[in-house]
This record gives structure tokens, C-alpha cells and sequence, in this order.
């Protein structure tokens, strides 16, 4: 990843990480979480609106992270959240809940699984942009590079789902599946000079592996 975006995430940035189910985007979250905590020491959190966090826990048991003492250190939690009715009129309060869980471990890295789940139950898109806007600008302020997942359609053309979240982020990673194949497309990351094209992506026993040497062709990308 770091061969296709100079080195790294901006700091302080949003990523948008894309892609129809299966594609490997809780994988490459949750890499992103772990290589963060264990490597840098860096706290992240997991914050998931839809599966629960014992099932995210057991997926990831095949590979070889060891992720239990991060969790006793507070270097790494997952955190469930579901919006209440009251909160179905009321976006501002999701977005409270899940700054002050990033403020409770001073995350520097978190993922919000998903940002459809998260804007589903808004029905105007003025509210779904303001909802996305609004979570992007109060973690900015707590200095937290956040990944924030996105369902889409399928297709190679889908780049999110209500088709606002790309323009709100300051970096659109697009995961692709054509059986048997995976690939990876830095579509947009802002401050860097990134790669330009598709390139392969395998899920090993240690985690997701992107071959920046190597190039797909867009036509193979089946819509």
C-alpha cells in the first residue's frame, strides 16, 4: 500500500474504502488497526454499525495477528453500534458517540464499518451529506486518520453508494472481486502523488497483499 500512496495515509485524513461484499474491506481495516498498534503503538478503534464485534473478532482468528494483548492494553477495540430511534432524526448524536469512543482509548486510527449503515436511515440526501460531513470534521479534530467503509453496487464504475462520500473524503480506495481475481484502485488520496493504476490484491495468512509492481487492466474489471 505504502508503494502506491508515497508512504502512507495523510495524517488526519478520511479515506473512503470502497467495494461490493467480500471484497476485503474489514480485512484491510483491520490490518490497518493492528500493523498501527503493534508496529507504532498507535491506539485505533473499530467502530462497526452492523456486524457485531465477537463476529468481527473470530474472523479475523485466521490470521496470525495476535490481537488479544492489544485489546488488554487499549491499543485496539471494536465497538458496536446500533442507532436508536431516537437517534434516527438526530445524526449529531450518532456522530457524539462515536467521537467519544475514539476520544476514550485518544485513538490515531479508526475505521467506521460502515458509512452506509451509518447515513441507511436518513432518507433526504442533504442529511446524508451533512451527516458524513459533520463525522469527518469532528475527528479531523482529534488528529485520527479514519477508514470509513463503503458498500456499493456491482460494477466497476460504483464508487459509493448514495454517491456523496467520495466528494466528502479526502482519499476513495475501490476494492474489486472478478472471481477468481482481486485488485485495489487508489482512485483519489489527497497530498499525494499516487499510483494511477489497478493492481492485484491476495488474502494470505497474515493479511491482505497488494503487488504494487504489478497492473490489472481496467477491461478485466467485469461489470
Amino acid at each position: 500500500m505504502d508503494d502506491l500512496i508515497e508512504g502512507g495515509f495523510p495524517e488526519s485524513s478520511s479515506i473512503l474504502v470502497s467495494g461490493t461484499a467480500g471484497t476485503g474491506k474489514s480485512i484491510l481495516c483491520m490490518e490497518y488497526l493492528y500493523n498501527g498498534a503493534k508496529e507504532y503503538g498507535e491506539p485505533g478503534a473499530y467502530i462497526t454499525l452492523e456486524e457485531g464485534a465477537h463476529n468481527i473478532w473470530w474472523n479475523m482468528q485466521n490470521f496470525k495477528w495476535d490481537l488479544v494483548p492489544l485489546e488488554r492494553e487499549n491499543k485496539l477495540k471494536i465497538y458496536k453500534f446500533e442507532p436508536t430511534p431516537e437517534m434516527q432524526n438526530d445524526p449529531e448524536a450518532q456522530v457524539q458517540r462515536i467521537v467519544e469512543k475514539a476520544q476514550a482509548i485518544k485513538a490515531k486510527r479508526l475505521v467506521v464499518d460502515s458509512i452506509t449503515a451509518f447515513s441507511f436511515w436518513l432518507s433526504d440526501l442533504r442529511q446524508i451529506r451533512f451527516a458524513i460531513y459533520s463525522l469527518i470534521k469532528e475527528l479531523r479534530k482529534l488528529d485520527c486518520t479514519t477508514l470509513l467503509t463503503c458498500e456499493t453496487g456491482p460494477g466497476r464504475h460504483a464508487y459509493s453508494r448514495f454517491g456523496v462520500e467520495e466528494f466528502l473524503t479526502d482519499g476513495v480506495m475501490q476494492l474489486y472481486l472478478t472471481p477468481a481475481n482481486r485488485a485495489i484502485f487508489i482512485r483519489k488520496m489527497r497530498g499525494t502523488n499516487h499510483s494511477k493504476g489497478i493492481h492485484p490484491v491476495n488474502i494470505t495468512g497474515t493479511g491482505l497483499s497488494i503487488d504494487s509492481k504489478e497492473d490489472v487492466l481496467w477491461e478485466a474489471l467485469k461489470d
